[in-house]
């Protein structure tokens, strides 16, 4: 169980007391080798004002670790996380196309083992880096068609293919909770002069419950119960509905419309990384899976086996991952400092990897985001 420590992140939101943090890093497979060290090395290089102390405690998953073992998860990594880390970082992982037996993918187990119930992605625009946005992208992280309950069976000889789609009501609550409350943070970040395209805040909830009324029903109607159950906490934050095909016209079309978006798992994926393309890359855009007691950061892209030890990774995403463990854990200082190195970085454009156009290395990328610090 969690320790009396680190029991609760709702208490760290409110404290930040803690000084000496142990960080679980998770290469994963591919790329996640090169820039999990990014986001170490910017922890070891937060100013001394902050206070904080980091140790790291390397941990095993991923297919290659399947490959060589048997298992893509071992329950020592899961119990070092729940017993001796205050948060972590996972890298990526490769995700074949075809049936491998015995295998599923680490990370999905990972968030149900965790209780990591929200994929929490934002997707913002920096001056001369990709379109106009400023949105965040909340993914229910435990259930959809993302529960893995497929079956294939024979019908008037031929094969036929099943995969069940699961939306629960507590699930669904628990999504809508935190979206609410992310755009009533964001709001007040922008009330203290924190800069944004929105002068107010929004959640557009997106579904298909003109096809699926029954699942995708009881998430909408589950997500407009959470708001309306609590106006006088969440009035202020305009309602707005998107069926799913349409969203997607619309986020292309006219991102800045989007402050915070809702999700359930497998559109909440699609839309996320589909964001990215918004922004320039995948390897600027950052992740947090989110619970009640833990959170792990986690950039959003894949293993990239087809850059895999050139050097050339783009380290973006892990060090703003990085800086959204921070923050999710209650650190808010030191993750705006992270983001603002960052931001300067990219808006410079002068050292950056090539997927932005640039011919800069991923260590030369970290260094210099570390002398922005």
């Amino acid at each position: 169980m969690f320790s009396a420590a680190r029991s609760s992140i709702r208490r760290a939101y409110s404290t930040a007391s803690a000084k000496k943090l142990t960080i679980g890093l998770i290469p994963g497979d591919g790329i996640g080798r090169e820039v999990i060290p990014a986001g170490k090395q910017v922890l070891q290089a937060l100013p001394s004002q902050f206070g904080l102390n980091f140790e790291f405690v390397d941990l095993n998953a991923g297919f290659d670790y399947f490959k060589k073992t048997g298992t893509a998860l071992p329950e020592e990594t899961v119990q070092i996380l729940k017993q001796s880390c205050d948060g972590a970082l996972f890298g990526a992982v490769s995700s074949p196309t075809t049936k491998v037996a015995g295998y599923s993918s680490p990370i999905v187990a990972l968030r149900k083992k965790m209780g990591l119930y929200a994929n929490v992605r934002p997707v913002k625009w920096v001056e001369g880096v990709g379109r106009p946005v400023d949105m965040v992208i909340v993914r229910e992280n435990t259930e959809d068609l993302y529960i893995k309950e497929e079956r294939i069976f024979e019908k008037d000889g031929q094969k036929v293919a099943e995969a069940i789609k699961r939306i629960s009501e507590n699930a669904s609550k628990k999504i809508g909770k935190i979206a609410l409350e992310i755009a009533l943070k964001r709001q007040k970040v922008r009330e203290l002069g924190g800069s944004s395209l929105h002068t107010s805040p929004s959640i557009t909830v997106v579904h298909k419950s003109n096809v699926l009324s029954v699942s995708d029903g009881l998430f909408r109607e589950t997500v407009k119960g959470v708001y309306q159950s609590d106006l006088a906490r969440y009035g202020s934050i305009e309602y707005k509905e998107q069926i799913v095909d349409s969203m997607v016209y619309k986020m292309f079309r006219q991102p800045e419309e989007f402050d915070v978006v809702v999700a359930p798992n497998l559109y909440g994926d699609i839309l996320s990384d589909g964001a990215a393309a918004l922004v320039g890359s995948l390897g600027v855009v950052s992740s947090a899976n989110v619970g009640d007691d833990f959170v792990i950061g986690e950039p959003t892209h894949g293993s990239a086996p087809d850059i895999e030890g050139k050097g050339i990774s783009n380290p973006v995403a892990t060090i703003r991952s990085t800086a959204m463990m921070l923050e999710f854990m209650g650190y808010q200082e030191p993750a705006a400092k992270i983001y603002a190195a960052v931001d300067a970085n990219l808006k410079e454009n002068k050292v950056v990897t090539p997927d932005l156009g640039g011919n800069s290395t991923t260590q030369e990328v970290v260094e210099d985001i570390i002398k922005r610090l």
